[in-house]
């Protein structure tokens, strides 16, 4: 008997990405998963976490045309990124 073939996770369904958002983790579709860590990597790699609290990211331009002009927390950011993230 063959083993069932397991259900695809809704966070790992390929995704269609906004041109900005593209301009960021490079062209989609791609899981959301994927999107949050390469948005990570963007963020460590041009420095915009807050020397003080990590937890607050501070947009340069590209950022903000997804996240908004303001400093967030790490935990508003997925809420930012779900408006340029569609099926």
């Amino acid at each position: 008997m063959a083993p069932a073939k397991k259900k695809t996770s809704a966070f790992m369904k390929p995704m269609k990405l906004s041109k900005e958002l593209e301009a960021i983790v490079g062209k989609g579709p791609m899981p959301r998963t994927k999107v949050v860590k390469k948005m990570w990597d963007y963020i460590k790699k041009h420095k915009r976490q807050d020397e003080k609290n990590r937890r607050n990211i501070i947009p340069d331009e590209k950022l903000a045309k997804v996240l908004g002009k303001k400093t967030l927390d790490m935990f508003q950011m997925t809420k930012a990124l779900s408006k340029h993230i569609t099926s």
